[in-house]
């Protein structure tokens, strides 16, 4: 076997290596990871975007508006369970219990279900992309958090067109320790779940933030806070211009110091300021309400919530707050349920499925059951339920058979509906005598 030298960097252009090379130098035992023994410069990789760390720190550490989406985000994910749903005919039917689903349960020591999600909404939102991987300890199974901007993921193709459209996934390069501390350990697919809920444009394989589109935003706001800051530690007026007729230099410096000693600082605020003979002051820059502050702060904000899938009312923002009712708030639950929170749980299940053996004919999907922000949802899912009951009602009394009703019904296609031929309410013959009343009981 051919021995190379291992290299702790990725080169910036992509190379490839094919998959056999890759799993021979590679697979020496293990539930899935091992170490490799080869360098991996001749692979074909994706890294990672290097902004997972600078996200955490200048964003979710140092922002309160994307603290806030991403803890509303986590908050609403993190409700949910899992449970294998059965797939007759391809169509989704009735749960079918949680049977060999005790890791998701229990994903590591003192964990829960609702641990590991909120992981994976962390990672996703700060980095794209949020790997789990499986793998035995001491002879038992546990699920572990990969931090995103240290996994890399290894693409195999079997020719050498970086074009091929039938490359894959070959595996997964995790280093331990972030890539410039330690060697690589190789995660099979089978034994790792990717969840990446918005494809990278430029990467066939790789998730993006959703940060990334509103940086700037991120940036302006974070500005907008330090310049609010300031404004109050500067006596919390606009800043004075002062002309003062002096030519000596040291004299200068002398007076500049003493107005600074006087007068800068909230704590020199409204402080009757003396000046010298000749000198004289001007007003420069905006203050608060000239920038119209809350509404250029605000929009920002709103900007980096719709980025976020989150309406500005659920975050609590001041745009949002200002049109707040009931009623308003109840749309805004119910477009964050339906157009984020459904999807992500959707593409949550699909990727968690991959290191689980699904049973025949069955699916591994969530259940919301219980959750008390779609409250709303399920009232309206009950008066769904109740119409359907009139319609399927309604098609028995005009002579359809109950099963092709129903089957009409939850297809939603009429041409499903099976006629008896009987058309009267007591579903009789045409033309056929009605029965005679029975005799009174004594």
């Amino acid at each position: 076997m051919k021995r190379y030298q291992a290299r702790r960097s990725l080169p910036p252009t992509e190379q490839r290596f094919s998959f056999d090379e890759w799993l021979m130098a590679s697979a020496n035992g293990g539930f899935g990871l091992s170490q490799p023994v080869t360098t991996w410069g001749t692979q074909d990789t994706e890294p990672p975007p290097n902004s997972f760390e600078g996200y955490v720190q200048s964003g979710y550490k140092s922002n309160g508006v994307v603290f806030a989406v991403i803890s509303a985000r986590m908050r609403l994910f993190s409700e949910v369970r899992f449970q294998w749903q059965d797939m007759p005919d391809g169509r989704p039917g009735d749960a079918a219990g949680t049977e060999g689903l005790d890791l998701l349960a229990t994903p590591w020591p003192n964990a829960t279900t609702r641990t590991l999600l909120g992981h994976m909404e962390q990672d996703v939102s700060l980095g794209g992309n949020s790997y789990t991987a499986k793998r035995l300890i001491s002879g038992r199974e546990e699920l572990r958090r990969l931090r995103p901007d240290w996994v890399d993921i290894v693409i195999s193709s079997p020719s050498d067109d970086p074009f091929d459209l039938d490359a894959t996934v070959g595996g997964y390069l995790y280093y331990p320790q972030g890539k410039s501390k330690s060697d690589p350990i190789v995660v099979f697919p089978e034994h790792m779940a990717h969840f990446a809920p918005i494809p990278d444009p430029v990467a066939r394989f790789r998730g993006m933030s959703w940060m990334s589109p509103v940086i700037r935003e991120i940036q302006a706001d974070t500005s907008a806070t330090v310049h609010k800051g300031k404004f109050f530690d500067n006596a919390a007026t606009p800043n004075l211009a002062v002309t003062m007729p002096i030519t000596e230099k040291a004299k200068f410096l002398e007076a500049v110091q003493a107005m600074d000693d006087n007068h800068k600082g909230a704590a020199n605020a409204y402080k009757t300021l003396w000046l010298m003979g000749g000198a004289t002051t001007e007003v420069i820059g905006a203050d608060m309400k000239q920038l119209d502050f809350a509404v250029t702060q605000g929009a920002g904000e709103t900007r980096i919530a719709a980025a976020g899938g989150v309406p500005p009312i659920i975050v609590g923002l001041k745009e949002g707050l200002q049109a707040a009712t009931y009623s308003n708030y109840g749309q805004a639950r119910r477009a964050f349920a339906d157009h984020w929170a459904r999807p992500q749980w959707g593409a949550a299940a699909g990727c968690l499925q991959s290191i689980f053996a699904p049973p025949p004919n069955k699916r591994l999907w969530y259940d919301a059951d219980g959750i008390s922000f779609l409250q709303e949802d399920q009232m309206d899912a009950a008066e769904i339920q109740s119409r359907k009951m009139l319609t399927i009602e309604s098609g028995v009394r005009a002579g359809f058979t109950p099963d092709s009703v129903v089957a009409a019904i939850n297809a939603e296609d009429l041409t499903k509906l099976v006629h008896t031929g009987l058309y009267s309410v007591q579903l009789q013959p045409p033309g056929a005598e009605a029965p005679a009343p029975a005799a009174p009981a004594e």
